[in-house]
């Protein structure tokens, strides 16, 4: 009967090992045999040597075919006044700026001042501060166009110049403007400069400065009458807008198109 017993305990040791419930220190357990064939092969692993994964295939880089993004409107363009309309067609930037630099490269005064010229830069800053190249507006003034000229101008022009700018094309506005800037530039220099036509910036100490490049953009803005009574005390009558135009011409936006 204990004999039995005994062989019945074993046993059930022998299942409960077999299932893994049972669990000793190492020292207690021993080793089993996996299988009663013998083996004949092991496979060995160096350590410390992984194995490489294949080698990746570089893609050749391929030129891009992208268009170059248009500029886009620069955020301290022209803003319109409430009181302004807008009438006619607006013409492209494109279209504007070759409009302005045809204007730019006339002459105006052919017999008694062929070499005044009007510079191209000076012409689009002054009209990008006008009208940001903004072909129709109307503003509260009555200024019109690209250059914002004003009708009295227009017929001012046309009567000394025996011209017949029409402010509603944009083409004609731009001479007229332009135009404007070389009456200018004849009646300052010959009664403050004797003569000296010389609109280039290094003739100007500063922004602020009554020179005669100055003095043209504050006449464009404010008329020659305004200049003539701030000349006395050396003062721009509108520097911040003279300033703005002088900056334009050194760096302007409107450069990109």
């Amino acid at each position: 009967m204990r004999r039995g017993r005994a062989a019945a305990l074993v046993a059930g040791l022998v299942v409960l090992a077999g299932c893994g419930l049972a669990r000793g220190s190492a020292d207690e357990q021993k080793p089993v045999a996996a299988s009663p064939e013998p083996i004949t092969s092991i496979e060995v692993v160096e350590p410390g040597t992984p194995e490489e994964p294949p080698p990746v295939e570089k893609k050749k880089a391929t030129p891009s075919t992208k268009a170059k993004p248009k500029p886009t409107e620069d955020p301290n363009n022209f803003t319109l006044p409430e009181c302004a309309t807008r009438e006619g067609k607006l013409v492209s930037k494109k279209q504007a700026k070759a409009a302005l630099t045809t204007a730019a490269g006339r002459t105006y005064w052919k017999k008694s001042a062929p070499r005044l010229k009007v510079s191209t830069d000076l012409v689009k800053a002054i009209s990008w501060q006008e009208s940001g190249w903004q072909s129709n507006i109307v503003n509260c003034d009555g200024g019109r166009g690209l250059m914002q000229v004003m009708p009295d101008t227009v017929d001012q022009i046309n009567f000394r110049f025996g011209e017949h700018y029409d402010a509603t094309d944009y083409r004609q506005n731009a001479q007229a403007g332009a135009n404007y800037l070389a009456w200018l530039t004849k009646a300052f220099g010959d009664q403050y400069f004797k003569g000296s036509y010389d609109l280039s910036p290094a003739k100007c100490r500063s922004h602020g400065s009554m020179c005669l490049l100055n003095m043209v953009i504050s006449g464009y803005h404010v008329g020659p009458g305004g200049v003539d009574a701030a000349h006395e005390s050396g003062e721009l009558p509108n520097p911040a807008y003279v300033d703005s135009v002088r900056s334009l011409m050194k760096s302007c936006y409107c450069d990109r198109y």
